[in-house]
């Protein structure tokens, strides 16, 4: 279990990109300038929703990969939680562990998504 603390960090757990409201897109992984906008851009941060559904997969040395539609209309690339995947699944952000690393057992968590 991570600790409270760090789960809170802006950024590193939560799926926060770029609304722009001049044009009304949105745009993951943040931007500083919308590319439809480009100098007229008023650019702000926005937690995603957490929940969508599978656009399309892969599967990469046993993980699958998806193309996952955000309830605002935006698009991400990650891994989805589950033996077996449907384009149409719904399914939901969840807060898994990426892997660890070096001899101390650094463990990377992040964002990942699992079926509803």
């Amino acid at each position: 279990m991570v600790p409270r603390f760090w789960r809170k960090i802006k950024y590193r757990y939560d799926v926060v990109g770029s609304y722009c409201e001049n044009c009304g897109s949105y745009y993951y992984p943040k931007r500083e300038i919308c590319p439809r906008c480009r100098r007229r851009s008023k650019l702000r941060d926005e937690k995603f929703p957490d929940e969508g559904i599978i656009l399309s997969y892969t599967v990469v040395n046993s993980r699958i990969i998806a193309m996952i539609g955000l309830n605002n209309g935006a698009k991400t690339l990650a891994e989805v939680c589950a033996d077996k995947v449907e384009i149409g699944m719904k399914v939901k952000k969840a807060f898994r562990r990426y892997g660890e690393e070096g001899e101390a057992g650094i463990i990377y968590y992040g964002t990942k998504f699992v079926p509803i």
